[in-house]
């Protein structure tokens, strides 16, 4: 029994029709849902407010309390580090300029920076420091 290229494509009409009406029946259903347009609402504010966070990302410690410095140095080291691996380059370069600012020794901390950092983000990083 040998299947004409006919019947597949009728089958395939049909299979074709029968997904585009679950989708459009999905879609109404999800859109006459009462909780929809308020958790749409939810959703676009919190992007917005992730999108409009431009201002001063990292509020540098005071210079006099070398305990204040040593701890954000940590947590800005730590934070580039963790943004570099997850993909953010950008601003995983961003924190680790922030912590080479105010490390006391910044020739040791690039060094080990330079060792340890793929050689186009420390290129991005010296570049950024130059700004």
């Amino acid at each position: 029994m040998e299947i004409s290229k006919t019947t597949i494509g009728i089958a395939a009409g049909v299979a074709g029709t029968l997904f585009l009406g679950y989708c459009i029946y999905f879609d109404h259903k999800r859109r006459k849902d009462p909780d929809f347009k308020k958790k749409l609402r939810e959703r676009r504010k919190a992007t917005k407010a992730v999108s409009t966070a431009g201002g001063p990302r990292t509020t540098m410690p005071n210079m006099a309390d070398h305990e204040e410095v040593q701890d954000f140095s940590s947590r800005e080291i730590q934070m580039g580090e963790a943004l570099i691996s997850s993909g953010d380059i950008e601003n995983g370069v961003e924190h680790l300029a922030n912590a080479v600012i105010v490390c006391n020794q910044p020739a040791q901390l690039l060094q080990v920076l330079q060792q340890t950092l793929p050689a186009q983000v420390f290129t991005l990083l010296i570049n950024r420091m130059r700004q």
